[in-house]
């Protein structure tokens, strides 16, 4: 059996352009996975190996790649940082132990930065920090820690103290061994030499490093103890203490240097061994009741001796076939043994099981608790699917993903291309599952649904270049939802008699305005069995299926209560179908009367704009009925936050880049539904009216 302490299981997170791609290339290359790096601005990096991720230069997908540092093994995944493609970061800290989050020397701790820190704190998962991009203009490695504390309040334990700043970063300082480590102008990794602290940092790092002892010490009161009595604890105490605090999230380790210059990555990747978790010292993953959803108390324990416990993460389409990535929790999983897929109820067979190293892989016979691995030709796995031992069946605590914001219809520009296009769309919609399709009744159109423009402008750019079908594509479309304003009371009675037992069903009930977020809630106050409860869940579901269709324009209603305190029945007309029939009937009677209401989604904006052009900028986003939170500025100019209605947000890429000549950059996140203006609502629903009028 493998050494689990000798496994890392990590993902490097980021902003766009913070670098995480090209870091994650130097990690290879000094772990001898790969002999040349290849740049991400050239098109030609190993795990950004789609076609659309070498041309805009951004990481798509999360690849994931194994490779070996000190007699360890990493199981590493370099995730996408733009905002559209969050969910890939969140279901690859679902199964990650530890990660390296990748902050920009000069743009610092960036909107995405936030979101997925966000993520990583809510997964609880231990990370170490590194300051990329050391040498670029305006980078400056203490500005970055101050807004790790501001602006993410979290503390990071300085590490490592950069030598020189921007052109003239030259190597970084190890703290704790007072060590410099100085690189020469070759841009080979190798090429270092360790030499005495420069005169001029000697307080500097002294300073930082009574720091790191005191803060470390807090998580051993013997140590703790012994240093209050002027005693210094030994590294190796240093070390565990760091490595204690680091796994209980009570601290970030964090360093500095420059992917793309081969400075400081392996002092990374000595933290990485050091300090990150190994699979056994992370908090077991919850199991939970198929039925209900809810924690059964139970978790999958790490370890090759249990029954097989394993999650089903990612599914990714290449030209190998489906892969299905999966993370083993507990237990072994060989080559040939036949396992259930608790979701689904079927048992299938483990065919070819390979590692990956990016797009390249090695096939494999076996693999145990603590491996990250990809098993080839899984027919009806989906992400988030728990496979287990036949005679231990169990569930993994399930992913959640984001409701789409944003959707567009299409159509294949011949008619040859729809099963094409079928095909295309169902393997794309198992690989993302924040990308929904359906079909519009009414007009036959296909409805692809997503995060963002950038998110389905991707899809459509996939389903051209690699599957060969052309699109015609129509305008995006907002998902709007409807909700109410007022409480009414109303009574409802559905009858019917046509030869034979008829129908009755008679319901009196309050509607009202829910929580905000709630959804639909339904409560039943009746007494004395006016309406008998058997039938109180055939009423429910007549009052939650009319909520897919609201009544001012046919959009899912949000946020509505409803009561059931009283009606009346008939002893042998009365029956689940009748009530069912009633609670629609009430739907559609009683909602006009309490005030609907149509929202939209509002996205969070964060806008990048030179300092010139701020006033442009703002008075831009006012315009499109934007609320400004928040101004930064920066080194290189400022950072604007404001809510915006996404209807207003169609092509904002392109103002943006007139009024700052090319330099203004911005990111957007669905922030929350909020009642739509009169005068915005009249038109929206007049052109919904004109569209179905039409069909």
């Amino acid at each position: 059996m493998a050494d689990l302490s000798k496994y890392r299981n990590i993902g490097i997170f980021a902003h766009v352009d913070a670098g995480k791609t090209t870091t994650t290339e130097r990690i290879l290359k000094l772990t001898g996975k790969i002999h040349r790096t290849g740049e991400v601005h050239d098109g030609e990096s190993t795990t950004d190996f789609m076609e659309q991720e070498a041309e805009r230069g951004i990481t798509i997908q999360s690849a994931a790649v194994t490779c070996e540092w000190k007699n360890h093994r990493l199981n590493v995944i370099d995730t996408p940082g733009h905002v559209d493609f969050t969910v890939e970061v969140y279901r690859s800290l679902k199964v990650l132990d530890g990660g390296i989050g990748v902050f920009c020397g000069s743009g610092g701790v960036e909107p995405q930065s936030e979101t997925n820190w966000r993520y990583a704190n809510e997964s609880e998962v231990a990370r170490i920090i590194f300051v990329n991009k050391l040498d670029r203009m305006g980078a400056d490695f203490f500005n970055v820690v101050e807004q790790v504390k501001n602006v993410l309040a979290a503390t990071p334990l300085v590490m490592t103290l950069p030598i020189g700043r921007e052109d003239e970063f030259v190597g970084v300082v190890d703290v704790l061994t007072r060590q410099a480590y100085v690189w020469d102008d070759t841009g080979l990794p190798e090429n270092y030499e360790i030499k005495d602290v420069p005169a001029d940092m000697v307080d500097q790092v002294d300073e930082y490093r009574e720091y790191l002892i005191e803060t470390a010490v807090e998580q051993d009161d013997d140590l703790m103890m012994a240093y209050m009595d002027g005693e210094e604890p030994s590294i190796e105490d240093i070390k565990r203490c760091i490595r204690k605090g680091t796994r209980d999230l009570a601290f970030f380790p964090t360093y500095c240097g420059s992917a793309f210059k081969n400075k400081g990555v392996q002092l990374v990747l000595d933290a990485v061994v050091d300090y990150l978790p190994d699979p056994t010292e992370v908090d077991p993953q919850e199991l939970t009741d198929p039925q209900t959803g809810e924690p059964t108390g139970e978790v999958a324990k790490v370890d090759a001796a249990e029954p097989l416990k394993a999650l089903a993460f990612k599914i990714m389409d290449d030209r190998f076939g489906a892969l299905t990535f999966i993370r083993i929790y507990s237990g072994v999983m060989k080559k040939g043994d036949t396992i259930l897929n608790s979701a689904t109820g079927k048992t299938e067979r483990i065919g070819r099981m390979v590692e990956m190293q990016a797009d390249d892989r090695t096939e494999i016979t076996s693999a145990q608790a603590g491996d990250i691995i990809a098993v080839v030709g899984m027919k009806n796995v989906q992400t988030g699917h728990t496979l287990c031992d036949p005679k231990h069946e169990c569930t993994l605590e399930p992913m959640i993903f984001p409701e789409p914001v944003i959707s567009i219809a299409v159509s294949p520009k011949d008619k040859g291309s729809t099963e094409k296009m079928g095909i295309a769309i169902g393997k794309m919609v198992a690989e993302d599952p924040s990308f929904q399709v359906e079909t519009d009744e009414d007009s036959g159109e296909t409805i692809l649904k997503g995060m963002g423009e950038l998110h389905l402008d991707i899809k459509v750019d996939i389903l051209k270049r690699t599957y060969g079908v052309e699109l015609e594509v129509g305008a995006p479309q907002v998902a709007y939802r409807e909700t109410i304003t007022k409480e009414i009371e109303d009574s409802y009675t559905h009858k019917k008699q046509s030869g034979g037992s008829g129908q009755f069903g008679k319901i009196d009930y309050r509607i009202k305005p829910g929580e905000p977020n709630s959804g639909f809630t339904f409560k039943s106050t009746v007494v004395g069995g006016n309406v008998p409860k058997e039938f109180w869940p055939a009423i429910e579901k007549g009052f939650e299926g009319m909520m897919q269709h609201g009544v001012l324009a046919g959009f899912p209603t949000l946020d509505v209560e409803v009561e059931l305190f009283d009606g009346g029945f008939h002893a042998v007309d009365s029956s689940a179908i009748a009530f069912e029939i009633a609670a629609k009937g009430a739907f559609r009677q009683s909602m006009p009367k309490a005030g609907a209401q149509l929202l939209e989604p509002i996205m969070k904006v964060d806008v990048f704009s030179p300092e010139d052009n701020v006033g442009d900028v703002i008075g831009d986003l006012n315009r499109r009925r934007g609320m400004i939170k928040d101004q930064q500025a920066g080194a290189t100019g400022v950072r604007i936050k404001a809510d915006v209605p996404l209807s207003e947000m169609f092509g904002y890429i392109g103002t943006l880049r007139t009024m700052t000549s090319g330099r203004g950059q911005f990111s957007m996140e669905f922030e929350k539904y909020a009642a739509c203006p009169a005068n915005v609502a009249e038109k929206v629903i007049a052109e919904v009216k004109e569209r179905n009028a039409k069909k």
